[in-house]
């Protein structure tokens, strides 16, 4: 087999590990993948992400098609990214709620954050993560302009979980996190690329750079929380950090995309 053929068979492979690790698409093989195969694919994590955007962009303009407000609208289309998504990082950020704020001790953290149930920590954190993000689309309106935001926002926000998967050590030897692995810097590299790539044409290059500041300053503060309260990450932070730059990229778009700029 000539080595393009190669090269071309391990990137649809490393697409289908990354659309089904954050999708509910049944994409995967039925083959277990090997041994850091999941790290590996986390290259393209952005490109999952441009998946789930199309989706919630495509719900926010079929919604205003049929004459629905802009916030109806908003709502719907977070509704389809939850669905496609399996509400995984919605799960993620309610989980890391709850735990980081509920728990006294590492242990007992580690305990409610694997706790199926969620708590007053976790119910707030959805209500602002959806308030939030319906909010900015809401403020954007034009469809063309939510698609924008949407396929950069979660193609960014997913772009820079290499790093923080690489840099902040697993809290457990047992978690998805664990399981997953150490991404290479190489697919650091790759998907960090792809993230600012996607942001700077979408919202432009300058709006681009703001979100990327605002998204390592989430990432750092996150990194340190998680550090400091339970020894590193887990699925369910890194659930929390894709929420956050979410509704960071989002907000970034709606101040300036709403305004004209």
């Amino acid at each position: 087999m000539m080595p393009s053929a190669d090269i071309l068979k391990d990137v649809l492979a490393d697409l289908r590990i990354a659309a089904s690790f954050v999708t509910i698409v049944p994409v995967a093989s039925a083959k277990p993948a090997g041994e850091g195969a999941i790290a590996r694919a986390t290259w393209a994590l952005p490109v999952a992400g441009l998946l789930v955007g199309f989706v919630g962009a495509l719900a926010y303009g079929l919604a205003s098609k049929l004459g629905l407000a802009p916030g109806l609208a908003a709502l719907l289309a977070l509704a389809a990214t939850a669905l496609i998504t399996g509400a995984l990082h919605e799960d993620g950020l309610a989980d890391t709620a709850d735990g980081l704020g509920g728990g006294r001790t590492r242990e007992r953290k580690l305990e409610i954050m694997r706790d199926s149930r969620i708590g007053s920590y976790g119910v707030c954190a959805l209500i602002l993560s959806f308030g939030l993000r319906c909010s900015a689309l809401a403020a954007i309106g034009n469809p063309w302009a939510v698609m924008l935001a949407l396929v950069s926002a979660h193609a960014a926000a997913r772009a820079g979980l290499p790093a923080f998967m690489s840099l902040v050590p697993p809290a457990r030897p047992d978690g998805l996190s664990a399981r997953a692995g150490s991404p290479p810097g190489r697919s650091v590299a790759i998907a960090f690329g792809l993230g600012t790539l996607i942001l700077a044409l979408a919202l432009g290059p300058a709006k681009a750079l703001v979100g990327l500041v605002l998204l390592s300053l989430a990432g750092l503060i996150l990194a340190r929380l998680a550090t400091r309260q339970i020894g590193g990450q887990t699925g369910d932070i890194l659930g929390a950090f894709e929420q956050t730059g979410e509704i960071l990229i989002l907000l970034v778009a709606a101040a300036f995309l709403h305004a004209g700029g």
